[in-house]
């Protein structure tokens, strides 16, 4: 049985991700978080009754993708 701390590859945990986890890992305001849910420019999340989680795969791939467009600017 995985624990909350069990973690995949690239460091990211073995479990959907609040916004206060995904402010911390980007190291942003919680607020900011909010504003890129509000504008679509942030990783993808999904409403889980009224809580907001990301999937760390998805949280990932949009990491890439990110970063390759920085390289390519």
């Amino acid at each position: 049985m995985a624990s909350a701390t069990t973690t995949l590859r690239d460091g990211l945990p073995d479990r959907y991700l609040t916004p206060a986890d995904i402010a911390e890992l980007f190291d942003v305001p919680l607020e900011t978080v909010y504003v890129w849910r509000k504008k679509r420019t942030g990783p993808p999340g999904f409403r889980v009754g009224k809580h907001l989680r990301y999937d760390p795969a998805a949280v990932h791939a949009w990491t890439t993708e990110r970063m390759a467009a920085n390289d390519a600017a």
